[in-house]
């Protein structure tokens, strides 16, 4: 024994058996083509067997012998001893051998699937079970219990009946044939040959004619293999009128006389295969009982003893009837003839009619194990018993023992279904009319709690909660006892429907009949269903409720039976509907107990009804989802299996889930009226779970094939709409001809064709025309997704075995399936993920309007990590493109004054193709990050990728952006340049003159004899002074008139509005605009609006709209402005065109905008605009005047003179002049200029402030925590005011002190002293003739990065006749002191004033990208928190009562609470000015509001936080809309704001 174990490689599985879990686990072996040395030779036969493959016994003798396996290595040498040596096969083992050891190894379940596969092949299964260690052997009760027969024997044959029924409890003859010594006649081959008809031939038994079957026999002597003739009804096909068994003892009945004895008692006749009789083998020759005894031998056999075969007739008294002698004349086939004649005879006469259940009570008097006698599955046996027994009536069963489902369960799901679709609201208030349904389900749940837990169902879960073997023998017991009691009974009803449909007139019988049919099925999941609603109804009692504690811990029991290969029933086939909180805390437990280990990957079989889905689920993956008992699949059901550790990382998941699914067009369900309604819901489900989907579809049936076509490509759309990309396959289902591919390339093409015509269908369906074609949906390759499998069964059942053609084409099937995961796009689901996925699934499955009802919680994680990631990406191309434009902009301002104008050209020339390229580098960075988000596996990315166009287009939306933005900034800086260019000038020589003069005046005092005094020297400069002053002539500059420039690009503006609008701005002048805050006069809008449209809407309201876009526009047109303001620079006409395209932007799409309106708010904003920067130009000019210029150096002019004419040293003094004048001031121009973006970047590492969603999250926690009615009225009010004050006081909080933001700005500090000191040490290398050209290199040093003020620098040039080397030695001094000083005063200024003089503000920066493009749901007003800015849909997470958008009813006048996340799920209307008065369902409400997307809520309290707010403030609100309180529901009352801040987490992190 221990020899061919080791050779097989099961040593380890003697002891510690293997297991289904081990047997069905997926590994690289499952695929294998060969296998590839000796220990893997069972792992192939399994495999095989697993696949109902009747190549099974083919394994190639040769990889069982080492001793074998070398070859000849020269074809052309006679050596006739290797050739007979060769066909020696002592060393071999046996296939009697391996199936033996098999068993051996295997535990009690695997040994019951490889007996019902090898059955399923029409192999003989082992019956009484050898082991040569112990010498015993072992009935194979329990082994044979899963196999069920349908036949039909010569009684039922006319009436076209049949029976089914257990093998084990089948009560038929059955002939046993053995062998007494030698026999010359092949036992096995004969039986096959009596066993098989002449069209129809199959080898039952192993003989040795087959191959492998000549090798010797060393563990499997004494084998004892059953197998069963069943008749088909038809005469001319089957050989026996009659069902028998037949048995084959291996070896010599004298070597296995308790196996002989038990066969003679339990069987009907016995056939002895003997030639002749040894004397030690006459005692065997005795007669045993009833047993008829038949001698078979074969006058050939050189060993035939004519007298020992008298001798043994005489013993056993025997006829000639009882001698079977095939004599020399006699052939194969007519021997067979007499043997089945004979057969015939004992089958009609015999009186010995005995189970094998009941041949184990033989057994056990011999001393045989029987395999059922284990205590775990005895007793098993009896918990399952003492539940089945008490059945009788099932319906009535059903109602006593499980009365939690039925009808109750129907009701809930009814309940649950009309409190999301709203069908029959009618007029009522949709919340009441949803609390009244949720008080309905309320008083269902009571009811089902009042049920005293039933004794089948205490019974039930007891045995479920015992040790793991015993519990799947329970399950087992259970399956097999409900199979046996739903058969009789279904089979008692099937007659009776049958009898009863002969008569036209009992059409009411026949629907009392049709729904007994359906009561009378029992299994199971009837009991885990019950289970799941025992569970669910304890969940609405007190936490502390005893009864629900004591239920808490089931559904870990479920969870253990999914690990223990047990299916789950995910779809309730009888109610549609899934136990969701079950099905999720199932889940939970499933992860807790497999993790970390918790990857999946899911495949789904979708097809029409008794196609045989569920048999090649279990034909692919060896499982055992229900294919008999008359029980179609109901629902789904979900089963686990294992995946390998050398499979895990090319699949990258760890199990594998199957999901079976009830078939599409069933016609139990033909008759009602939602049944396409049904069949798209889960075909949308499954398909929405599954990574690959099969489809089974037959094309012969073109009609019907429509119909499922049309329902699986409705479910592919809708997923394809929501980011989930799962493959499918199509299987055609019995095509057997081996050019199946190639001829049915045209079928194909007919597919394609209607899977084209089904898209456009449903894609009309869902209202997505832009799906032309079934490729546009998915990728599909009409070569590569099709598969062509033969039918089932090679020839008619019930003896035909399974085709071969069958299983190698589902072999196939699963290899490309495998390969298909393997090469998944994307990422694995972890159990909880999948949870997720059924959760919301169904919950937007059971909306009418798919695509735009689902709401899951893994898309949205994938799309706040999207946005938080394009976030981060599109601040750095906006933080380096303004880097960028910031130093172009120093550039151009630090060029040099002695360059002509053409070189100022060059060098904008030269920026505006470096910008070019920097813009290129960016986006394209942003872009291949965007690229290469979308190419990882991990995080679900795959969900968002219908997003990434719109992501895209924001991306290149950004770019040009900031082309035009930083194009601007260029030319309107070089303009100022330019501009400056004389100014510049002038006072450079007015500079130089004085400069000379001062220096003849030093000359003229140094000659007079007598030395002069500080107060002579003072009033020689001033008459020097006043000479100049008279002699310099100073030209005034002009201002320019602002008002005029900016009305002239305002009317270039308004230029398409046409005269009406020129009219407009004629009627006053533009400095008439903009004095005070502006308010928007509604008398255009008056007149525009018919008589009709005044009763029906109030114009107030649209007045209200525009005020509030106005004021919108207007700020954000202040912080523009004020932007510009703060940098002290000069006007530019490209500022007011920009003031100009912010308020087109934001008026493009708005409804309501009249040409007054835009023309008056444009005025309004132009005039502010045009004072603020007619006050900033003149500024400008005064800052920048030659007169005022001199006039403020004159002092430093008249000490210069002073130190020149006493030979002062002024080294230090100038070196701090230039420190504190120049380099002071533009250390801290830079830190203005660069301080913003640091802020905004650290800002955005808070989470509230990486995104939107999570922003509005945290904006709507505070201020519920707050729940001030002042609050809430300036939110709904004023909502871009609040979130700015909110994102200020963010600010302030995360800085509270300028300490925490001096990090920052000693960094930039910094940055500019060593670029200052590299600057000094450059120039020290550069020849320079006086210190005047060495501060010119030293500013030359700076190039774009600090800007010096170039009249401050001339100033300091004055008289500078400083000694070089001690000039830079305290310059450095001066420096490093200088940013001791900065850094001191830095941090003792407050944040206020750093954040009011920063070149970016931090708060508006932050606000435009949180407050996104501003657009707010045209029933609500909450804003629109969609990531990309280039967004296609407008949507929010959360809406609210349409009474905080000031809607109030025609009739009453009140506020109404209606919310339009639950509106557009009902039927209601709505009439507005957009509809043009015409009432318009909410349902449609996309063809008024393209632009929208409104999810429908996900649970009743949603929009808790919004009703427990209107609720609180009723009548405060409706003061303010100037309207009656709101007719609030009774449920919102009872909201709390603990529940309402709950709300709002759960609609934001779902």
């Amino acid at each position: 024994m221990q020899s061919v174990l080791e050779r097989l490689g099961l040593q380890e599985y003697y002891k510690h058996k293997l297991s289904l879990e081990r047997l069905l686990q997926i590994d690289h072996k499952a695929t294998a083509e060969t296998p590839p040395d000796n220990n893997d030779v069972v792992w192939f036969f399994i495999k095989k067997l697993m696949l109902v493959n009747v190549t099974a016994r083919n394994i190639k003798a040769s990889l069982l012998s080492e001793s074998c396996s070398e070859n000849l290595n020269d074809d052309d040498i006679l050596d006739l001893d290797a050739l007979v040596g060769s066909s020696i096969s002592e060393d071999k083992l046996s296939l009697h051998d391996i199936i033996t050891a098999l068993f051996l190894c295997s535990d009690g379940f695997v040994q019951q699937e490889l007996s019902l596969k090898m059955s399923m092949c029409q192999f003989a299964v082992p019956l009484l079970l050898p082991n040569c260690d112990s010498n015993q052997c072992t009935l194979m009760l329990w082994a044979l219990r899963d196999i069920v027969k349908k036949y039909r024997p010569k009684s039922l044959s006319e009436a076209k009946g049949f029976k089914e029924e257990t093998i084990v409890q089948s009560e038929i003859p059955m002939i046993t044939f053995v062998r007494l010594g030698d026999s010359f006649l092949s036992k096995s081959e004969i039986l096959n040959k009596l066993l098989s008809n002449s069209q129809q031939y199959h080898d039952t038994f192993v003989h040795r004619n087959m191959e492998g079957g000549d090798c010797p026999r060393t563990i499997s002597n004494g084998l004892a293999e059953i197998t069963w003739y069943l008749p088909c009804g038809n005469k001319n096909i089957d050989i026996f009128d009659e069902p028998v068994a037949v048995v084959n003892l291996r070896g010599d009945i004298a070597s296995f006389e308790t196996q002989y004895a038990f066969l003679c008692q339990a069987s009907s006749a016995v056939f002895v295969f003997l030639d002749c009789v040894d004397s030690k083998n006459k005692p065997l020759i005795t007669t045993k009982g009833k047993t008829q005894m038949f001698i078979v031998a074969d006058q050939k056999s050189k060993n035939f003893c004519l007298n020992d075969l008298k001798w043994v007739a005489g013993q056993l008294q025997l006829k000639n009837t009882n001698i079977l002698l095939k004599t020399k004349p006699m052939n194969d086939a007519d021997f067979v003839q007499n043997v089945q004649k004979t057969m015939r005879s004992v089958i009609k006469d015999t009186g010995i009619r005995m189970s094998l259940e009941q041949m184990a009570s033989i057994a056990h008097e011999l001393g045989i194990r029987v395999d059922e006698d284990r205590p775990e599955c005895q007793k098993a046996k009896q918990n399952a018993d003492a539940i089945t027994e008490q059945i009788e009536d099932i319906p009535r069963y059903k109602k006593e023992q499980l009365p939690r489902q039925g009808e109750t369960w129907k009701k809930l799901t009814s309940l649950e279904k009309e409190e999301i679709r709203l069908k029959k609201v009618g007029s009522q208030n949709i919340d009441v009319y949803k609390a009244k349904l949720r008080g309905n389900k309320k008083d269902l749940r009571h009811k089902q709690n009042s049920y005293d837990i039933s004794a089948a169902m205490v019974s039930f879960i007891n045995s479920l909660s015992g040790q793991s073997t015993e519990r799947l023998y329970f399950l087992k017991w259970m399956r097999i006892n409900l199979d046996n009691l739903s058969r009789k009974k279904l089979s008692g009803l099937r007659e009776q429907y049958k009898e009863m449909s002969k008569k036209p007139d009992n059409k009411e019988l026949l629907k009392r009949i049709d729904e007994q049919l359906s009561d009378s099925s029992l299994g199971t999941e009837n009991f885990i269903r019950e289970m799941s609603q025992i569970y669910e109804a304890s969940l609405t009692l007190p936490e502390r409720n005893l009864s629900r504690k004591q239920f808490q811990h089931l559904p870990k029991l479920c969870a253990q039976l999914l690990l223990d290969g047990f299916p789950l029933e995910l779809v309730d086939g009888d109610a549609s509907n899934i136990p969701l909180r079950w099905v999720s805390d199932v889940l939970a437990q499933l992860n807790e107990l497999v993790s970390p280990n918790n990857k999946i990957l899911v495949v789904t079989v979708l097809g029409v009804q008794s196609t045989g889905k569920s048999t090649l689920l279990n034909t692919m993956f060896g499982v055992q989802f229900a294919v008999s008992s008359g029980r179609c699949t109901r629902g789904a059901f979900m089963l686990l299996i294992k995946v390998n550790e050398d499979m895990k990382t090319s699949l990258n998941c760890d199990f594998l889930v199957i999901i079976d699914t009830e078939g599409l067009k069933s016609p139990e369900l033909a008759t009602l009226e939602n049944s396409y309604e049904h069949d798209n819901e889960l075909a949308t489900l499954v398909v929405g779970l599954s990574d690959i989907t099969i489809i089974n579809i037959a094309m012969e049936n073109s009609t019907e094939m429509k119909d499922i076509l049309q329902i699986v490509v409705h479910a592919f759309l809708r997923m394809k709409e929501i980011g989930k990309k799962p493959k499918c396959q199509f299987v055609h289902q019995n095509v057997s001809d081996v050019s199946a591919h190639e001829k049915n390339l045209r079928d194909r093409k007919l597919l394609l064709q209607q899977l084209n015509e089904m898209t456009q269908a449903a894609a009309k369906m869902e209202r997505k025309e832009k799906y032309k074609s079934f490729t546009d949906v998915m990728d599909y390759d009409p070569d590569t997704g099709n598969w062509y499998i033969p039918g089932l069964w090679n020839g008619s059942p019930p003896m035909a075995p399974v085709n071969a053609g069958y299983s190698e084409a589902v072999y196939e099937l699963k290899k490309n399936v495998t390969q298909l995961l393997e090469k998944c796009d994307t990422s694995a689901n972890t159990v909880l993920e999948f949870h997720k996925w059924i959760e919301s699934l169904w919950t937007a499955v059971k909306h009418e309007n798919f695509i735009f009802s689902f709401r899951n919680s893994l898309v949205a994680d994938a799309y706040t990590k999207l946005c938080t990631a394009y976030n981060q990406w599109e601040w750095e191309f906006k933080k380096a493109m303004y880097t960028w434009s910031t130093n172009a902009e120093t550039k151009i301002k630090n060029f040099g004054m002695g360059k002509v104008q053409s070189d100022i050209e060059t060098l904008v020339n030269g920026l505006k193709i470096d910008m070019q390229k920097k813009l290129s580098e960016n986006e394209s960075t942003l872009l291949n990050n965007l690229k290469a988000y979308f190419k990882t596996k991990e995080g679900h990315v795959y969900l968002v990728e219908s997003y990434r166009t719109e992501f895209e287009k924001s991306a290149e939306s950004l770019g040009k952006q900031l082309k035009n933005s930083v194009t601007n900034q260029i030319i309107a800086t070089a303009d100022i340049k330019r501009g400056m260019a004389d100014v510049e000038r002038i006072k450079k020589e007015n500079t130089e003159q004085i400069e000379r003069q001062v220096c003849e005046l030093i000359d003229n005092c140094r000659q007079k004899k007598a030395e002069m005094t500080g107060h002579e020297l003072d009033g020689e400069f001033d008459k020097m002074w006043k000479k100049i002053m008279q002699e310099i002539s100073f030209t005034k500059q002009t201002p320019l008139d602002i008002f005029n420039k900016v009305d002239l690009c305002l009317r270039q503006n308004l230029q398409v509005k046409g005269g009406h609008a020129n009219q407009l701005l004629n009627k006053q002048s533009l400095t008439h605009y903009g004095k005070g805050r502006y308010e928007y006069s509604a008398e255009s809008l008056k007149r525009d609006v018919k008589e009709f449209m005044y009763k029906l809407f109030r114009i107030e309201d649209i007045k209200k709209h525009l005020q509030s876009l106005a004021d919108k526009i207007i700020d954000e047109c202040d912080r523009y402005i004020e932007n510009k303001v703060v940098g002290q620079s000069n006007y530019h006409d490209t500022y007011i065109e920009e003031i100009l395209r912010i308020i087109d932007d934001r008026l493009r799409n708005e409804q309501h905008v009249h040409t007054e309106f835009e023309v008056s708010l444009k005025q309004h904003i132009s005039a502010i605009a045009a004072r603020r920067f007619q006050k900033m130009h003149n500024d400008f000019l005064h800052h920048n005047d030659p007169h005022r210029c001199l006039l403020e150096n004159k002092a430093k002019f008249h000490a210069d003179f002073k130190d020149a004419f006493y030979k002062k040293d002024l080294c230090q003094k100038k070196a701090v002049q230039f420190t504190e004048q120049c380099l002071g001031p533009a250390v801290e121009d830079y830190i203005k200029r660069f301080l913003g973006s640091d802020i905004v970047a650290e800002m955005q590492t808070s989470p509230e402030l990486k995104e939107r969603m999570s922003f509005q999250r945290a904006v709507l926690e505070e201020l519920l925590q707050k729940d001030a009615l002042s609050e809430y009225l300036k939110y709904t009010r004023q909502y871009e005011a609040y979130v700015k004050d909110w994102i200020r006081k963010r600010i302030w909080k995360h800085f509270p002190g300028s300490s925490h933001i001096s990090k920052f700005e000693e960094a930039h500090v910094n940055v500019c002293l060593r670029l200052i000191k590299n600057a000094i040490t450059k120039a020290q290398e550069k020849p320079s003739k006086n210190i005047k050209e060495f501060v010119e290199n030293i500013c030359t040093g700076f190039d774009n990065k600090l800007f010096i003020e170039q009249n401050a620098l001339n100033s300091l040039l004055f008289l500078n006749i400083a000694d070089k080397k001690m000039f830079v030695k305290w310059l450095i001094q001066s420096v490093d002191e200088m940013g001791q000083t900065l850094k001191k005063k830095l941090s003792q200024s407050s944040i206020e004033m750093k954040l009011s003089s920063l070149w970016i503000n931090p708060l508006n920066e932050l606000y435009r990208k949180l407050i996104g493009c501003g657009q707010q749901c045209p029933f609500c007003n909450v804003p629109c928190e969609a990531g990309a800015s280039d967004h296609k849909h407008h949507s929010a997470s959360l809406h609210r009562p349409k009474a905080f958008h000031a809607y109030r009813y025609h009739e009453s006048g009140s506020l109404v609470t209606n919310i339009c996340s639950t509106d557009v799920n009902s039927d209601s209307r709505f009439s507005c000015h957009d509809t043009k008065g015409e009432w318009h369902p909410f349902k449609r409400y996309r063809e008024i509001y393209p632009d929208w997307k409104i999810m429908p809520d996900s649970s009743y309290e949603a929009s808790d936080c919004w009703k427990y707010v209107l609720a609180k403030f009723n009548n405060e609100f409706a003061t303010e809309c100037n309207a009656k309180p709101a007719d609030i529901p009774a449920p919102w009352k009872s909201i709390t704001k603990a529940q309402a801040i709950d709300s709002v987490k759960k609609m934001y992190c779902c």
